[in-house]
């Protein structure tokens, strides 16, 4: 029963969330480019796990901004550091993934290697 919670959960951030819809379509195109450029298997990986950690960082940034409205309805400096921490550890793993994005994609898109 928990996996049908879960998909849910899923489901409640692809449809609420614009964030959330941008992030799915940039990886339909990142993972479709993949396949297309003939990346190996051990790139896939490493382009799947990327991909993954960015959505669900996304997610927990949904939820921990849903918990601290749910609490804190009023503004409090607390409530703001928590909902800016975050959305700066997506923005880390964001930048990241655009690192990752280059070294994977960059001699390829380049010399074609």
């Amino acid at each position: 029963m928990s996996f049908v919670y879960a998909a849910r959960g899923i489901r409640h951030c692809i449809c609420t969330q614009r964030n959330m819809k941008f992030l799915i379509l940039a990886a339909v195109i990142v993972i479709a480019a993949a396949w297309w450029l003939n990346f190996s298997r051990a790139e896939f990986m490493i382009l799947i796990l990327t991909v993954a950690n960015i959505l669900a960082a996304e997610m927990i940034n949904t939820a921990i901004e849903s918990v601290v409205d749910l609490i804190s309805p009023d503004y409090h400096p607390l409530a703001k550091f928590a909902k800016d921490m975050a959305a700066g550890a997506v923005l880390l793993l964001a930048i990241a993934a655009v690192v990752i994005g280059i070294l994977l994609f960059g001699n390829k898109i380049i010399i074609g290697g």
